[in-house]
């Protein structure tokens, strides 16, 4: 066979790239995974008492936009990783930047009050169980990105994973922020972060198993 007409071969019956794929699987999977976890949240553990009232606090506000954040930086991440030959290089440091800034919220309140009460800031009165509320919110989370995911070919499968993974952490703590009780900047950098990092390390885990294509 000639170049010419394996060239011609090749070519026959392509298709153009449909480049809004990736954004309109991306865009149901927030929406399925949000409105999963939102719900589940609702069976589970329910609205706090008085969200009325403290929902028209900024400090309320303050606490949802900590997860909200991170998952802004977690959907860029995820989607890059989604593509096969995407380079990273220092976009994995993202997620860092509101970490950092609510960890140093949190040692700003710490240094402000009395030392016998910073342990009560910190633990809070939830923290033995917060973590494993948000991995278990994450759930429906996780099936909605890692199905995005996988339908876009990638090929890093446990960086996919990890970026999916912190990605359903971040849905999962802004449904929890709807229920949970607890309002102290050191309680979110504490608590709320271990429960996205683990998340974040079970997509990783999982990655290689259920994002191979």
């Amino acid at each position: 066979m000639k170049t010419e007409d394996l060239i011609s071969l090749l070519s026959t019956g392509v298709t153009p790239v449909d480049a809004g794929l990736s954004r309109r699987r991306f865009v149901r999977a927030l929406l399925l995974g949000g409105l999963g976890s939102f719900v589940l949240m609702l069976a589970i553990y329910g609205l706090r008492h008085d969200f009325a009232v403290v929902s028209r606090t900024p400090l309320f506000w303050a606490r949802f936009a900590f997860p909200a954040t991170l998952a802004t930086c977690a959907l860029f991440l995820a989607a890059r990783l989604s593509r096969p030959g995407t380079r990273m290089g220092a976009l994995w440091a993202m997620p860092a930047v509101p970490i950092l800034v609510v960890w140093s919220a949190a040692v700003a309140v710490l240094c402000l009050v009395s030392p016998d009460a910073r342990v009560p800031l910190v633990m809070g009165t939830t923290w033995r169980s917060c973590p494993f509320n948000i991995v278990l919110l994450s759930v429906p989370a996780f099936v909605a990105v890692f199905w995005a995911i996988r339908g876009l070919a990638p090929t890093r499968l446990r960086l996919a994973g990890a970026a999916g993974g912190m990605l359903a952490g971040t849905i999962a703590t802004m449904a929890y922020c709807l229920h949970c009780p607890e309002m102290s900047v050191a309680f979110w950098a504490v608590w709320y972060v271990l429960g996205m990092v683990l998340a974040t390390l079970i997509g990783a885990l999982l990655g290689p198993r259920f994002l191979r294509w």
